[in-house]
């Protein structure tokens, strides 16, 4: 049984060129089927997030100014 739908997701316009055949369109859906099935994305949002700030230390940026860069994002987003 074939119970897909199909979903507007908006995406930046350099992602958007990525599914251009059937083949790919229809992987990229699998994958995110798959991160979207029993909370998945949010382990893999977590661990990008980690990642990012792990990247920042190695930077050497303080926890307060990686406070203050998510702040300022948080702030853009909502304008």
């Amino acid at each position: 049984m074939d119970n897909r739908v199909d979903v507007t997701i908006p995406v930046d316009a350099e992602a958007a060129k990525a599914p251009e055949s059937r083949a790919r369109r229809e992987a990229v859906g699998r994958y995110l089927s798959s991160l979207l099935k029993g909370g998945r994305a949010r382990d893999v949002l977590a661990g990008a997030i980690a990642e990012a700030k792990r990247e920042a230390r190695a930077h050497r940026l303080t926890e307060e100014e990686i406070d203050a860069e998510l702040d300022e994002w948080r702030a853009e987003r909502q304008a």
